[in-house]
């Protein structure tokens, strides 16, 4: 028969293993969280870009901090909306000839989503609804001076570590300077990522740009390694990777560029 002290030792044992495992799959699945654009999850996302080989004569540079607030509203007992803005800080310089250096705020971007809370019988996750643009740029080169409104939309699914979908967003000029020019544009972004049992996150996506109004498009594929880490018991996400610009607009950038990023998380 275990004597009272062998039975304690085996309950602290226990506990002190099933500890750090569930800890560990919470934070596998906040990170496969952030793989799901409409997940019920708050994050704040702080994405910095760097792309160069940007002009006529390929000797211009831009870094964008894209800060990213998502929000997720509980609107009904089986839906919510998601609100996700990206409000990006740019400097640049040389992007066109002779017109130096520019630092400030670029456009919003701001969508809203209304996704059923549960996925559909086959196991697939969406969301639709509107996209605007918002003419926040603060100076005349980092801004398309410009309202445009238009649908969005996002589809995936989840199944064991893999996370596969796309989403999409087309935006038209409203309003706006007359003297600028008009936007008619898609913004299409396939995505698959891959979570481990350790937090880890492989993600490989497209963000796609297709400006029909000048017949032109942009295709940058980005590959990024991710991991959930707690820092003083709040969840963070960091990562980073590289991105390729497979085809590029006239001027656009070219060649390989980076990205790293960093996400508070604000579990329930």
């Amino acid at each position: 028969m275990n004597s009272p002290a062998i039975t304690r030792t085996g309950i602290l044992a226990a506990l002190a293993v099933s500890a750090p495992l569930s800890a560990a799959q919470n934070n596998a699945e906040l990170a496969k969280s952030l793989s799901n654009p409409v997940a019920a999850l708050i994050s704040v996302p702080f994405q910095y870009n760097y792309d160069e080989n940007i002009g006529p004569d390929d000797d211009g540079h831009r870094s964008t901090l894209n800060i990213q607030p998502v929000v997720p509203i509980s609107i009904s007992e089986d839906w919510n909306m998601i609100s996700r803005t990206i409000l990006p800080v740019i400097s640049q310089s040389d992007v066109a000839p002779g017109a130096g250096s520019q630092s400030g705020l670029g456009d919003v971007v701001q969508s809203l989503f209304f996704s059923p809370k549960d996925p559909t019988a086959s196991g697939w996750i969406w969301g639709v609804g509107p996209a605007f643009l918002l003419p926040t740029g603060s100076k005349d080169e980092l801004t398309a001076d410009k309202w445009g409104a238009g649908p969005t939309g996002v589809v995936l699914r989840q199944q064991g570590p893999w996370t596969y979908g796309g989403l999409f967003n087309h935006l038209v000029d409203v309003a706006g300077d007359d003297d600028r020019s008009d936007i008619n544009s898609t913004f299409l972004q396939p995505f698959v990522s891959y979570t481990t049992p350790t937090a880890v996150s492989y993600t490989l996506n497209s963000e796609t740009t297709l400006d029909w109004e000048n017949d032109d498009s942009a295709v940058p594929i980005n590959a990024i390694v991710s991991k959930v880490i707690p820092i003083a018991g709040h969840p963070y996400s960091f990562g980073g990777g590289l991105r390729y610009w497979a085809k590029s607009t006239d001027n656009g950038p070219e060649g390989l560029g980076l990205r790293l990023q960093v996400t508070a998380l604000f579990p329930k």
